[in-house]
C-alpha cells in the first residue's frame, strides 16, 4: 500500500468468496471435457463396433453417408476425399475421436486432443450437417464450438497434462 491506496485489484476475501470463485474457475471446464471426453470416445467406439458403418457401400455405410452428403455440403471436396477410400476414411475418423476422447477425457496434451476435435467436428460440419436447417439442429458445429475453451486452456485439473506440470516444476525447483 502506498499512500493508503489499495495496490492489490483482486477480489477482497469476504467470507471465503474469493476462494469459492477461484475453485470454480479451476474447475469450470472440468465437465466440458469430460463430456466431450466420453462422448467421443463413444463415437470412435460405435463406428469401430458397427460392421455396417466400415464398408465403402451398403445402407448405414460411411461410403453411403458420404454420397448421400456430397452435394449438400459446403465443401464437396472434403468429400471427394473421403470417397477415394471410404473405409480408411472411416476408419481415420474412428481412431481419430477415440484419440481425440481418451487425450480429452484424461487431460493429456489436451489442447492438442482439443484442437484434433475441433478439426474433426470442423470436417463433419463441412460435409455431413451442413444442410442441416436450422443450424442449431446440426451439433457438429456445437461441438466445434465447445472444443474452443479447451483449445485455449487446456486441462488445470484432474489431468496428466497438470500433473505433469507440477512434476516438471518441482524438479526445476530442485536444481
Amino acid at each position: 500500500m502506498t499512500h493508503g491506496m489499495r495496490t492489490d485489484t483482486r477480489t477482497p476475501d469476504v467470507g471465503g468468496r474469493r476462494d469459492w470463485r477461484d475453485t470454480a474457475t479451476r474447475y469450470a471446464l472440468l465437465p466440458l471435457r469430460v463430456f466431450l471426453g466420453v462422448t467421443f470416445i463413444y463415437a470412435g467406439l460405435d463406428k469401430l463396433t458397427d460392421s455396417a458403418f466400415m464398408k465403402a457401400d451398403g445402407a448405414g455405410s460411411i461410403g453411403e453417408t458420404m454420397r448421400a452428403v456430397r452435394d449438400s455440403a459446403a465443401v464437396p471436396a472434403l468429400v471427394d476425399l473421403a470417397l477415394k477410400s471410404p473405409t480408411g476414411f472411416g476408419y481415420a475418423i474412428a481412431f481419430g475421436e477415440l484419440a481425440v476422447g481418451l487425450g480429452a477425457l484424461f487431460g493429456l496434451l489436451t489442447r492438442l486432443a482439443a484442437l484434433g476435435g475441433a478439426l474433426i467436428s470442423l470436417s463433419l460440419w463441412l460435409t455431413v450437417s451442413w444442410a442441416t436447417e436450422p443450424y442449431y439442429y446440426g451439433n457438429d458445429l456445437i461441438y466445434l464450438m465447445a472444443w474452443l475453451p479447451l483449445i485455449l486452456a487446456g486441462a488445470s485439473v484432474f489431468s496428466l497434462d497438470a500433473a505433469l506440470r507440477a512434476r516438471r516444476r518441482a524438479a526445476n525447483s530442485y536444481s
